[in-house]
C-alpha cells in the first residue's frame, strides 16, 4: 500500500481569539515560508539554527525569535525543540513597529527567561482549555499583551527622536506599502511633502545608507522573499516589483544580491511542489 505524505503548515496559525500556540519537536527542514502572522519561537532544547529573511540565527535553550508577517522563515534540520506563540497583526500593540530594523532575537537568562517561559506555558494551557467566549478571548489577548510587554522590557525598540528619525520612520512606513509601485525616492518625497535631500539626510542619519539605497534594499528583500517562497517565475517576480523587462530585473537583482535570480532560488532551497511545507512530528 502506498503511503500518503501529509502536509501541514509548520506553525499553527492564530486561533479563534487571534492567538495560538504549538510545539516544534526535533525540527525537520522545510523550504522557506512566509507566515502571514506574527510568530514567537522560544527554543527549549537542543542547538541549531533558524533563518529569518535569509539570515541564520544560532539558537540554543532560551533563544527567543520574533518572526513578523511576511518575513521568510526557514527551519533547518537540527535537534532544536521550540515552543511557539502565534498571533494576528492587530494584537501586536504599539510597542513594536513592524519594521525590519526592529529587534528579532534575544538570548534569555535568569528571571527574564523564567518569566517568558511561564507566559508561554500559561498561554498554551489556556489556549487548550478555552475554545470560545468573550471572556476567554479577553484572557488570551491579555496574556499575549503581558508577554509582549515583558519582551519589550528586555530590549526596548530604539526610540524615535529628532526630526530626522521621525522623517525616516514616516519614509519606512510608506516604503513598506509603496515599494511594489515605485523605486523612485522622488515619489516618496512628493508624498511626504519634503525634498529628496531631506529623505537622504534622514536615511543616512538613521541607517548610514542613502534613501535610494534603502529603497533598493527593500525591493531586493522582497524579490528574495518571492523567489524563495512562491512559485512565481523570475519574470513574474520582476513585474510584481515594477520591472517590465526581465533583463532589467536580472541586472538589478545581481547588483543588489550578487547572483542571478535563478541561482538565488536554487541556493535558497525553494520547493513549490505542494505549496505547503511539511512538518513532521514524532509521536508523543
Amino acid at each position: 500500500m502506498t503511503s500518503t505524505r501529509t502536509h501541514a503548515a509548520p506553525l499553527s496559525p492564530p486561533g479563534w481569539a487571534g492567538v495560538g500556540t504549538c510545539v516544534l519537536r526535533e525540527i525537520q527542514p522545510i523550504p522557506p515560508w512566509r507566515p502571514p502572522f506574527h510568530a514567537l519561537l522560544l527554543a527549549t532544547a537542543g542547538h541549531g539554527t533558524m533563518e529569518i529573511d535569509f539570515s541564520a540565527q544560532i539558537c540554543r535553550p532560551g533563544t527567543l525569535l520574533w518572526v513578523r508577517p511576511g518575513q521568510a522563515l526557514r527551519l533547518g534540520s537540527n535537534g532544536l525543540a521550540a515552543s511557539v506563540v502565534t498571533f494576528d497583526s492587530r494584537l501586536a500593540g504599539d510597542h513594536w513597529p513592524d519594521q525590519p530594523e526592529s529587534p528579532s532575537l534575544w538570548q534569555l537568562a535568569g528571571e527574564d527567561e523564567d518569566a517568558v517561559i511561564s507566559e508561554f506555558a500559561q498561554l498554551a494551557v489556556d489556549c487548550e482549555r478555552h475554545r470560545a467566549g468573550p471572556l476567554a478571548a479577553d484572557l488570551l489577548r491579555h496574556q499575549l499583551t503581558v508577554l509582549l510587554l515583558r519582551i519589550a522590557l528586555l530590549t526596548r525598540p530604539v526610540a524615535v527622536h529628532g526630526a530626522e528619525a521621525r522623517t525616516f520612520a514616516r519614509f519606512r512606513r510608506r516604503l513598506e506599502s509603496g515599494h511594489p509601485r515605485s523605486r523612485r525616492v522622488e515619489d516618496y518625497a512628493e508624498e511626504m511633502g519634503c525634498s529628496v535631500r531631506t529623505l537622504t539626510r534622514a536615511s543616512l542619519a538613521v541607517t548610514g545608507r542613502t534613501a535610494k539605497q534603502v529603497v533598493d534594499d527593500r525591493v531586493a528583500l522582497e524579490a528574495r522573499r518571492l523567489l524563495a517562497c512562491t512559485p512565481m517565475s523570475v519574470a513574474e517576480v520582476g513585474r510584481d516589483l515594477g520591472f517590465p523587462e526581465p533583463t532589467n530585473f536580472g541586472r538589478f537583482f545581481h547588483r543588489e544580491v550578487g547572483m542571478s535570480p535563478g541561482q538565488f532560488r536554487g541556493e535558497a532551497g525553494a520547493n513549490h511542489h505542494t505549496g505547503i511545507p511539511e512538518q513532521r512530528r514524532p509521536p508523543d
